[in-house]
């Protein structure tokens, strides 16, 4: 990677007692080390916070080092927050009992242990999970319930909204992805996050529809939000709903 004299006159701000060696990660703000990386695939630069406190800054075509350093100030808050849930994460997690309250479909509901003629259940808002003995931590056990339903729930909905706005898509996949809600190829594969199935409707149809329009328009300029707006009206009511939300949780 070539790195001209501009760039590290504006890492030098940024950092004074950088003293790295060219082509190498540098230290940045708050014990962050961060590596750039240039990735002719890329459509826009990118930043991912790895374990040990590394971030790895992706520069796309036709990107520049400077750009990438200012986006990288730009995105200071949102690296301190990941940085406050992956230490969080590493924490001792406490059990999910009877009683514990988790967010399903954008409501806080609680786990109830039920006996009913049939054997013990598991149960939270309208949904049951048949249990063979009372456990100690039913935390797996919801995730993997979760995990399934949003398979099917969430699969079933992209293929309804792409009909709906007569959009093409060749493949839906919903996984557990750690840094985003969703994602759409430029092969037309949908790809969303098996935790949207916590928030509300509302939220997860405007997830969808984002990535629906990026069938159409494979980026975010204004063409693209216009497509958005028309598609989803209230979106922007849906984003604040979204960001409260910690892609994290359950």
């Amino acid at each position: 990677m070539n790195h001209s004299t501009r760039f590290w006159k504006l890492v030098a701000k940024a950092c004074p007692d950088y003293r790295l060696q060219r082509d190498q990660p540098f230290p940045w703000k708050h014990g962050i080390t961060v590596q750039m990386i240039r990735q002719p695939r890329a459509r826009r630069y990118l930043l991912r916070l790895r374990a040990g406190d590394q971030a790895r800054l992706v520069i796309p075509r036709g990107g520049s080092q400077a750009e990438a350093l200012r986006f990288l100030e730009r995105s200071e808050a949102w690296l301190l927050d990941q940085m406050s849930r992956e230490r969080n994460q590493n924490h001792v997690q406490q059990p999910w009992t009877a009683g514990t309250r988790i967010l399903f479909r954008g409501e806080e509901v609680p786990l109830r242990v039920e006996n009913t003629g049939e054997g013990l259940q598991l149960c939270f808002s309208d949904q049951k999970i048949p249990l063979s003995d009372v456990l100690p931590d039913y935390r797996s056990l919801v995730r993997d319930y979760l995990r399934q339903l949003a398979r099917r729930e969430l699969h079933d909905r992209t293929m309804e909204l792409a009909r709906v706005h007569s959009i093409t898509i060749h493949r839906v996949t919903v996984r557990a992805q750690k840094t985003r809600w969703g994602s759409c190829s430029i092969r037309g594969t949908i790809s969303l996050n098996w935790r949207l199935i916590q928030a509300s409707p509302r939220v997860s149809d405007y997830l969808i529809i984002h990535e629906l329009m990026h069938r159409r328009e494979m980026n975010h300029s204004t063409r693209f939000w216009k497509l958005v707006a028309n598609a989803c009206p209230d979106y922007r009511l849906a984003e604040q709903e979204l960001k409260k939300i910690r892609l994290e949780q359950g």
